[in-house]
């Protein structure tokens, strides 16, 4: 009976990878055959369910102490369809196919960035022997979850927000889309918030994050509160390098092999992905 019970803990957490990509399925079949906006907005808020999933996943296998290799790379394969293709195709149908070609390279490019992020973290998060490594509190590059909330948090924002220019401009969301796909493969350390320490640094940041993300909400549309809040986020990553950058005088050090620069928390800093 022991065994048994066992044996079912280790599929509940990958239940929940697999609700992950059946959202992002969906969504992608929303957006195959003549999409209207309302479809867009629903393709936009399964990806939404989607990352409430691949968090979901990740927390029961670590409550119920089943994380695996294959927990692993099942939860990277799903994200390179939930938070990868479904994305791309998404925006793609949404702004860039007026672009033509160039749209379709742009989507391109996102979705190769983050089946690269991806590979790179599956590399750096288990050992040699295939087991997964102990969470570290910085990760290599952005988190795909992340890149793809800010896609379709635009997507979700275009059925309130109405303007020239906002938010589906395709030439701004070809931007976007580089731009986010740059962030996935660069060697810039952000945050994994596992195991955040409070310090003055840290409750600034976090206080200019949230206080800028309420500010949009009330001030605009609660639609941008998440672009802000995942805009914030990146740009915490970039400060925080730069920082990082001018105190050692050289290159930020890979979160994977090295200490973190400020030693006084004691820790070894290895990859982590989130959501």
């Amino acid at each position: 009976m022991r065994v048994r019970l066992r044996k079912t803990l280790f599929i509940l957490p990958n239940l929940f990878t697999l609700a992950s990509v059946l959202c992002g399925y969906y969504a992608i079949l929303l957006c195959a055959d003549a999409p209207t906006g309302d479809d867009y907005y629903r393709a936009a808020l399964l990806i939404l369910y989607a990352m409430f999933f691949d968090t979901i996943d990740g927390r029961v296998a670590r409550l119920t102490r089943t994380q695996s290799a294959i927990g692993v790379q099942l939860d990277s394969l799903a994200d390179v369809i939930s938070f990868g293709v479904a994305p791309a195709v998404l925006v793609f149908r949404w702004s860039l196919q007026d672009l033509g070609t160039l749209g379709m390279l742009a989507g391109f490019a996102y979705v190769a960035a983050g089946a690269v992020r991806l590979a790179r973290f599956n590399v750096l998060a288990t050992t040699r022997s295939g087991a997964p490594k102990k969470p570290g509190k910085y990760i290599l590059g952005l988190p795909i979850p992340a890149a793809a909330g800010i896609l379709v948090s635009l997507v979700a924002a275009d059925k309130f927000v109405s303007g020239p220019g906002l938010p589906g401009s395709p030439l701004i969301v070809l931007g976007v889309v580089i731009a986010l796909a740059f962030f996935m493969v660069s060697a810039i350390r952000f945050r994994s918030f596992k195991d955040i320490r409070l310090n003055t640094r840290t409750v600034l940041l976090i206080a200019i994050a949230i206080g800028s993300t309420a500010f949009i909400a009330l001030r605009y549309q609660p639609s941008y509160a998440l672009v802000c809040l995942l805009v914030s986020y990146i740009a915490i990553g970039v400060v925080e390098n730069l920082v990082s950058l001018l105190r050692s005088g050289h290159r930020p050090r890979d979160p994977a092999t090295e200490e973190p620069p400020d030693k006084r928390d004691g820790e070894r800093s290895e990859s982590k992905h989130t959501a």
